[in-house]
C-alpha cells in the first residue's frame, strides 16, 4: 500500500486498507497494479489519478503520432519560386524530424516521358540544401515517380 504522499505504507489486509481510505475527505483507495503479488493499492484523490491517467495517454497518443510520414507534392512544369516554396516545407518537415515522400504530379502525356519526369525530380532534390538519404528508390506510382527521403 502507498500512502497520500507516496509514502510506502507496507503490505495491510484488504479490511485495513479500506479503513483508510477517506471518501467524504476525497482520499480513495485505488488499485495501482492489479497483477502484482499482493496487488499495489494507493490513497489519492481519483478524480486526481483519472485526470492523470487521460494526461499519460494523451501523451503517448501524440508520442505514436509524431514519426508519420510527410507528404510534398511538385509538378513537372512548376515555377522556380514555387519549387523553393516546397523546398522550404521539406526543411521544415525535416525540423521537426519527419521523413517526407516527394511526389511529381504528371499530367496526360508528361507521363509517356518517364526519363523526363526522373529527371525533373532529380532537378528538385538537387535543390534541397539539407543532406538527405534516400528511403527508398525513386519509382512510379499512377501520377508520376515518387522518393522518400529523410534528413541524415
Amino acid at each position: 500500500m502507498i500512502g497520500e504522499q507516496g509514502e510506502n505504507i507496507g503490505v495491510l489486509p484488504r479490511e485495513k486498507a479500506l479503513a483508510l481510505a477517506r471518501p467524504d475527505d476525497g482520499v480513495d483507495l485505488i488499485e495501482i497494479s492489479p497483477n502484482a503479488k499482493p496487488p499495489v493499492v494507493r490513497l489519492m484523490n481519483y478524480d486526481k489519478f483519472r485526470y492523470e491517467e487521460d494526461k499519460r495517454e494523451k501523451k503517448e497518443r501524440l508520442a505514436q503520432k509524431g514519426a508519420g510520414i510527410k507528404h510534398v507534392q511538385i509538378t513537372a512544369r512548376a515555377a522556380q519560386n514555387d519549387l523553393m516554396v516546397k523546398v522550404r516545407q521539406v526543411e521544415k518537415f525535416f525540423a521537426d524530424g519527419h521523413p517526407v515522400e516527394v511526389n511529381l504530379r504528371l499530367r496526360g502525356r508528361e507521363k509517356a516521358n518517364r526519363a523526363w519526369a526522373m529527371e525533373k525530380l532529380n532537378e528538385f532534390l538537387k535543390l534541397l540544401p539539407v543532406e538527405y538519404r534516400k528511403l527508398t528508390e525513386p519509382k512510379f506510382s499512377g501520377n508520376g515517380p515518387g522518393i522518400q527521403i529523410a534528413k541524415k
